[in-house]
């Protein structure tokens, strides 16, 4: 088995990035993506505990596009040396992201919500927190019962307290992962909200500025669908990736090394990434 989209406590997984791996080592996995969202603080870790258990690590990153209607993001995967320019990005999007989140904490305690942005951070141990700590610790304030809840109820798009954050255009992100010697992935498809028609129509878009690829395997998909998306990412000469976007206990049905369908992650996509 093989996972090419996970998560560490670097963004918003549960786990660090050296518990990480020793859990992918525990299930036997040969290949583990690492792709924490705006961030790659975790990699250099991840990378010193995956030499140590003869894990091969992946070093990536998960990066947001400006889209609308849906969530767009973009993997970057097989990481080379970070470029001055990627480093510079998603610095700025980690600033974007302490403004957004202070903006959210704004909007709820004025809606009498007693949630404290500094016991917040301290909270979240995290270096780049995000929507799911805030939905965390809403549930732990007996605001809401799930941190599904809280997305649904006020912090997802289109919810009362969703605030967007800047996010990077789909060129220039790709041209960002070419030059730190990455391959750029259209992260779950599905989640653009957009239909099959016009997805055809952006796969034909995304092929011109250079996307090498798309996550056809995602958990919250259907099998069915991601058999649709595998063989019209082949049609289009797209590389074909697959992963579990595990987060650790905060998303219990999402099980590293395994994806829609309860299916485990063959190492046949690793082609994915070979040059």
């Amino acid at each position: 088995m093989i996972d090419l989209h996970s998560h560490s406590s670097a963004s918003d997984g549960t786990l660090s990035p050296s518990a990480l791996v020793d859990l992918a080592a525990e299930r036997r996995l040969a290949a583990l993506a690492l792709t924490d969202h705006d961030t790659v603080a975790g990699l250099e870790e991840a990378g010193m505990r995956a030499a140590e258990k003869g894990l091969r690590l992946v070093r990536g990153v998960e990066i947001e596009i400006a889209f609308m209607p849906g969530e767009f993001h973009l993997l970057g995967l097989d990481l080379g040396a970070v470029s001055p320019e990627l480093a510079g990005a998603l610095a700025g999007l980690a600033r974007s992201r302490e403004e957004r989140n202070r903006r959210i904490v704004w909007r709820l305690r004025n809606e009498g919500i007693g949630i404290d942005y500094d016991e917040l951070v301290a909270a979240s141990g995290s270096s780049c927190m995000g929507r799911a700590h805030i939905a965390k610790r809403l549930v732990e304030l007996k605001v809401v019962r799930t941190k599904q809840a809280a997305f649904d109820r006020y912090l997802a798009k289109g919810r009362p307290m969703y605030e967007a954050k800047d996010c990077l255009e789909l060129a220039a992100a790709v041209d960002l992962i070419g030059k730190s010697g990455g391959l750029s992935f259209v992260a779950h498809p599905l989640s653009l909200f957009v239909s099959w028609t016009r997805l055809r129509e952006l796969f034909a878009a995304w092929r011109e500025l250079g996307v090498d690829g798309i996550e056809a395997w995602h958990p919250t998909a259907k099998r069915g669908h991601c058999e649709r998306l595998e063989r019209m990412g082949v049609e289009f000469g797209f590389r074909i990736a697959a992963g579990s976007d595990f987060h650790g206990v905060s998303r219990p049905d999402r099980m590293l090394g395994r994806t829609a369908g309860d299916l485990d992650i063959s190492d046949r996509y690793l082609a994915a990434i070979e040059r």
